[in-house]
């Protein structure tokens, strides 16, 4: 590392503050931001996150504040869910010093828009600022126990991945560069479409079999619509394509998962984001993918079951059956 940064991480969830604690501990000057004054003062003085972290000590380095002022550093990651990103943004635009580094970790389509989150900073952002996406198979809870862990960082500026890759990665968390910003966020979005069908399986009893099945065509649904959208084939071979999908399908850690194996089992989607306590981005995700295949007549049989299920238009015993009586085809 040539020199430590000034970094804000931007929203005090279990991956924000992971993240916070992970550069923390690569000797930067990092502060996370959050909304809640009293887990700001809890990682403050008794250096843990109660709500989202509990039992995981954070760096004695680092600092938290609900101060807005703290988003005028070198480099602000948001880790801010990609429904809220572009009202954040607006809201926090005219703090960001000038040609910010801005690191977003959101995967998400946009409702309405069905924007990704390089576009969301483009429409919103009126200052100069760089831009990158950080995805990959990540539980914020094995980063924070220092276990290995491999992500990717993209950028249309080919340097400043590079760049990124120096100031995130260490021992135990390592940064590869792409330049297929649009790729990395497709698959980091998409993925939790399919971890919610992979829980479903299992909330069916479907077998290890459908689960199986269920990983394999959903990468092929999660490419189509991807290099629709004008992301590159090979990534999606990669860490925030087919790694983050096998992590999220069957890590017991996934929240996209766990609303799959709830509604498998009968719950409604409403008591399940209640109780859930944090965001599964895949709920609001289904229905814009759903939208963005339509817009390219792309073929989503999984994303368009998984849609069907959460907006309770059929049943996960009569999706299932659906997906299984298709039309015949060559694989």
């Amino acid at each position: 590392m040539t020199r430590p940064f000034s970094i804000c991480v931007a929203g005090g969830g279990s991956w924000g503050t992971a993240l916070a604690h992970h550069l923390a501990g690569r000797g930067h000057d990092v502060v996370l931001w959050l909304r809640d004054a009293g887990i700001a003062q809890a990682i403050n003085t008794g250096h843990e996150n109660p709500r989202y972290l509990a039992g995981f000590p954070l760096h004695t380095n680092l600092a938290s504040t609900t101060n807005t002022n703290a988003l005028a550093r070198e480099i602000v990651v948001s880790a801010v869910p990609c429904q809220q990103f572009r009202m954040w943004l607006a809201a926090h635009k005219s703090i960001f010093s000038r040609r910010v580094i801005l690191v977003n970790t959101a995967k998400g389509l946009e409702a309405g828009t069905l924007a990704l989150g390089h576009s969301i900073a483009l429409e919103t952002l009126n200052v100069p600022f760089r831009y990158a996406a950080l995805s990959g198979p990540s539980f914020a809870a094995e980063v924070m126990k220092g276990l290995p862990t491999a992500v990717v960082l993209a950028s249309h500026e080919a340097s400043l991945a590079r760049h990124l890759q120096d100031i995130f990665s260490g021992a135990a968390f390592r940064c590869y560069a792409s330049a297929d910003t649009i790729g990395v966020e497709m698959g980091g979005a998409l993925k939790n479409i399919m971890a919610i069908a992979a829980g479903l399986c299992d909330g069916l009893n479907l077998g290890l079999n459908s689960r199986a099945a269920l990983i394999t065509r959903g990468l092929a649904e999660m490419r189509r619509l991807g290099l629709a959208n004008g992301a590159l084939e090979h990534t999606f071979m990669g860490l925030s394509g087919l790694g983050d999908l096998i992590l999220t399908c069957t890590g017991p850690l996934s929240r996209n998962r766990q609303v799959g194996l709830r509604l498998g089992r009968g719950e409604a989607i409403e008591a399940i984001i209640g109780s859930l306590g944090m965001v599964a981005e895949g709920v609001n995700t289904a229905a814009a993918a759903y939208d963005l295949a339509c817009r390219f007549q792309v073929d989503v049989p999984i994303i368009n079951t998984v849609r069907s299920i959460i907006q309770a238009k059929s049943s996960p015993l009569e999706a299932v059956k659906h997906l299984m009586t298709r039309t015949l085809r060559e694989e």
